[in-house]
């Protein structure tokens, strides 16, 4: 029963294989063309891949650019003040003003409100952070080449 059906199917595939030799050829031909051409276009252009940066002395920072610079944060922790507090007077005094809300939504809304030298910070846990810029702050291209 079985093995006579599938024996049977597998020499009628065959029959309409060799009926169609057009067909198959470009069966086969097709994937192996596309394949040599994503291959030739990938050795066109290469993926760049950037060196390590040195630990270098990037010297004094200019405080004028910081005087009334606002660093919103959230959500407000006990971890969260204690580095927002370490960077806003431990290194600028009163240059710099912190600010802290309740949720990711609130910081977005203040920061469309805001002027340009605001800059959110969202903690994600007690050791990593995600910055929000206002769109008004151009980004890197340096990641955006190859995309």
């Amino acid at each position: 029963g079985v093995w006579r059906q599938t024996r049977a199917l597998l020499f009628k595939n065959c029959l309409i294989k060799c009926r169609t030799k057009k067909s198959s050829v470009q069966e086969v031909l097709f994937p192996l063309f596309f394949l040599f051409w994503l291959i030739l276009m990938s050795m066109m252009h290469p993926h760049r891949k950037y060196d390590e940066v040195d630990n270098t002395n990037l010297g004094p920072l200019d405080a004028s650019m910081l005087v009334n610079f606002v660093i919103g944060y959230t959500p407000p922790t006990r971890m969260a003040r204690e580095i927002m507090k370490k960077v806003a007077f431990d290194n600028f005094e009163d240059d710099i003003v912190t600010e802290e809300y309740l949720s990711e939504e609130e910081l977005q809304e203040a920061s469309a409100f805001k002027p340009s030298n605001f800059v959110g910070v969202v903690f994600k846990d007690d050791m990593s952070y995600q910055l929000r810029f206002p769109d008004s702050i151009a980004m890197s291209s340096i990641y955006m080449e190859s995309r």
